[in-house]
């Protein structure tokens, strides 16, 4: 069993670093390992993976939200944002940086999407901020930051590869992220209120002198979160209140977004060509990789690898926090030379297993994976959100890898205080699906 693991992980890393597409990697892996150690019928088991995979209802939510997001990033929500919440922010340490926090918020809540959150909070907020002379590096370190809540607070594109790959009810995950999402946000907000704090000059002193908005001009201000506010009660309420499904509220969702486009002025044959483009690209490179995941994981579970993985770890006799200690260390690692959808589905098959065998909830299980996820789009040389805030800035990698360590940190110990008190994450499905 020991040559057939290694074979595993040297022919999968071997063919992700050629450049090979991750799931066309994941297929020719499982394929190769099912020829070399096993006499399945490949021939017949892969048409038979590829229906069952694509026939899955809980997946049609996926190509909904990216069309959402992509509708979104078009629109002018993220000026929206910023003069809708900027007033609210008068007398907090640090002022306006916590707009990048509370945008992020907002914008998770409809977009599903980290990147998207990012570019699009970041494209109005943190020029913004900038330009009034804020401390570039809290600037760009609280975009960073907050901008992975993208995978965190639903709906979440990374909860629904998470639900189809592990078989869990989106509904229940979308749940199970909503409190820890906005925990998560409230300390990005506290660390930015303590570094203010300490280090008052990272607020611009025109800036500090400042006085608070009046309550009529705050009041009046939230006018302009009002197509947030319609999208987050078609998206999040129709799914909380019973009255739809995923798939359904994402198709809501779409149909939301559409109409705020359209009223901003900004829906035109030219955008809806890119919209379907960029949906249609990103949507099939997902299905690829969902489908590779499917097909490895199956035959690993034919081989036994996952059996002798969890039997490995189980005879280490770990305790659950340093379980949970070595998957951190092991998902950071990845998340150096991984992106997020990739860990996910090159572990999921032989972690699960693993960690359900030692009592954690898999609907817990997959918060803290995408809380791991979040953490690999800040951790270079592979991280997504820096990507993003390089293209706007300029900034070096240096200098976002310095302004992101704090809040790389505060997700590293969030993981720790959601193991120890488990129903932040499951009291909220419990409570509204039993």
């Amino acid at each position: 069993m020991e040559i057939v693991s290694l074979t595993l992980v040297v022919l999968l890393f071997g063919l992700l670093a050629s450049g090979l597409w991750i799931g066309l990697a994941l297929i020719v892996v499982g394929v190769l390992m099912a020829l070399l150690f096993s006499g399945i019928p490949v021939d017949r088991l892969l048409p038979q993976y590829t229906y069952n995979i694509y026939t899955t209802s809980d997946l049609i939510s996926l190509p909904l939200y990216i069309l959402m997001g992509e509708i979104l990033f078009r629109t002018k929500l993220s000026s929206a944002l910023f003069s809708g919440l900027a007033p609210w922010t008068g007398k907090l340490p640090g002022r306006l940086l916590h707009l990048n926090v509370l945008a992020s918020t907002m914008f998770a809540s409809i977009s599903g999407s980290s990147a998207a959150t990012t570019q699009v909070v970041g494209k109005m907020s943190l020029m913004e901020l900038l330009r009034r002379g804020y401390a570039p590096g809290i600037a760009m370190g609280s975009l960073a930051g907050a901008g992975t809540l993208g995978f965190l607070i639903p709906p979440s594109t990374v909860m629904i590869l998470y639900g189809v790959l592990a078989n869990e009810s989106i509904l229940r995950l979308f749940a199970a992220g909503l409190i820890p999402g906005l925990l998560l946000a409230a300390c990005f907000m506290g660390w930015i209120m303590i570094h203010a704090t300490i280090r008052p000059e990272v607020v611009p002193e025109s800036e500090r002198a400042l006085s608070r908005a009046p309550l009529r001009e705050r009041v009046a201000a939230l006018r302009d979160l009002l197509p947030v506010m319609f999208l987050i009660l078609c998206v999040l309420g129709s799914m909380y209140g019973g009255l739809a499904t995923p798939s359904e509220a994402a198709a809501l969702g779409v149909a939301g977004a559409l109409l705020i486009s359209a009223l901003q002025g900004m829906l035109n044959m030219r955008v809806l060509r890119e919209v379907v483009l960029g949906s249609v690209q990103t949507a099939s490179v997902l299905g690829l990789i969902i489908l590779g995941a499917t097909i490895l994981g199956n035959i690993n579970s034919f081989l036994g690898i996952t059996d002798y993985v969890t039997t490995f770890f189980g005879g280490l006799n770990l305790s659950p926090m340093m379980l949970i200690l070595v998957l951190l260390i092991l998902y950071i690692a990845l998340g150096t030379v991984l992106e997020g959808f990739s860990i996910i589905v090159t572990t999921l098959p032989v972690v699960l297993p693993l960690v359900v065998n030692a009592g954690f909830d898999p609907i817990w299980f997959g918060v803290f994976l995408v809380i791991v996820v979040e953490m690999a789009q800040i951790t270079p040389p592979v991280a997504f959100n820096f990507l993003v805030i390089q293209s706007m800035t300029g900034a070096t990698s240096t200098q976002l890898t310095i302004a992101t360590i704090p809040y790389f940190l505060i997700m590293a110990a969030f993981v720790f205080l959601l193991a120890a008190f488990p129903a932040i994450v499951l009291w909220l499905p419990s409570a509204l699906y039993g």
